[in-house]
């Protein structure tokens, strides 16, 4: 019977993905819940897979309003849901929320949650349920000094945010999009999550899939800019390494450790990114697009395509036309 389960859940998984409940209080801010929500849509759009399920509580199931008046009408209420990541959003008004009542449903949560994260002033209710007991934490900033006080048994750490085994803790909005970035490459490599990044941060949206991705490291950065200005007419990773003043094996180290790929697993990312956009969006036949992308055989590009993404262009063509 055990085994049936197991299998049932592995099933399960591969068609919902990573299962994240977001449990919201009135005053909960919705910057802070975008910037958590969108980064795994944008995942799941760019990998054309079901990476990742969102699903919205409250704690009686009743609607509720975000510090700005959006009123979200939630899934239900949190009793007995599990899931991956149980995500808190207290936000406003969280002192006020830390009972002995909201305590005890977070400790019983937290035993069917692989994980569970404190956005914002999440943290707070964490540390009054005893989650963040021996463990590092952070919050709002404007909040550090009095939670370090409040609770002398949580490591109290003034960072962006901060993964401690399965607890989650971050500083607010901005940092939320930080903590979901950092989960993404966690699940699913650097590559993808800086994809991500770019596609939300970018501020052409029409160039989602073939705009300047953007590394922390200052020669993977060259050599993305070299390879994304050289999309129709590659160059070899040889001549990359020469352009930019270094040897090809310092080009393979430095976006390996960057991105953990290898120069041509990314080069050819990035040609068949701007393939699947041409697709998507362009009546341009399959050979011009091969062409665009560098490609002297269409029937290459396809080969590659497939292998890439699952899907052949005009499969990726008709699915966004449908």
């Amino acid at each position: 019977m055990q085994c049936i389960v197991s299998i049932f859940h592995a099933e399960l998984a591969k068609i919902l993905g990573q299962i994240f409940n977001f449990l919201l209080f009135d005053g909960f801010s919705n910057h802070c819940l975008a910037n958590m929500v969108e980064p795994l849509r944008a995942a799941n759009t760019l990998s054309r897979q079901r990476l990742y399920t969102w699903n919205f509580f409250s704690p009686d199931g009743h609607p509720v309003k975000s510090s700005s008046g959006l009123q979200v009408s939630p899934n239900g209420a949190l009793q007995d849901e599990s899931g991956d990541v149980l995500v808190v959003m207290p936000s406003y008004g969280f002192v006020s929320l830390s009972t002995e009542k909201t305590a005890k449903m977070l400790r019983a949560s937290s035993r069917r949650h692989g994980k569970i994260a404190g956005l914002d002033t999440g943290s707070w209710l964490l540390a009054r349920a005893g989650l963040l007991d021996n463990c590092r934490a952070t919050i709002h900033w404007d909040e550090l000094s009095r939670f370090e006080e409040e609770f002398p048994n949580v490591e109290t750490v003034q960072e962006r945010f901060v993964i401690d085994g399965n607890l989650l803790t971050c500083m607010g909005a901005i940092a939320a999009f930080d903590l979901a970035s950092a989960l993404i490459r966690e699940d699913h490599g650097a590559l993808l999550s800086m994809e991500v990044a770019n596609l939300l941060m970018n501020q052409d949206a029409a160039s989602q899939y073939s705009g300047p991705l953007q590394s922390r490291d200052t020669i993977v950065n060259r050599i993305l800019t070299l390879m994304q200005n050289n999309i129709e007419s590659p160059m070899s990773i040889h001549s990359i390494a020469k352009t930019i003043g270094c040897s090809q094996k310092k080009v393979e180290t430095r976006v390996r450790a960057s991105l953990e790929t290898t120069p041509q697993a990314l080069y050819r990312r990035l040609r068949l990114n701007l393939a699947r956009k041409l697709a998507s969006e362009t009546d341009q036949s399959i050979a011009e697009i091969a062409s665009r992308c560098g490609y002297d055989d269409a029937s290459a590009m396809t080969r590659a395509f497939r292998a890439e993404f699952g899907q052949t262009p005009s499969a990726i063509r008709n699915a966004s036309r449908s």
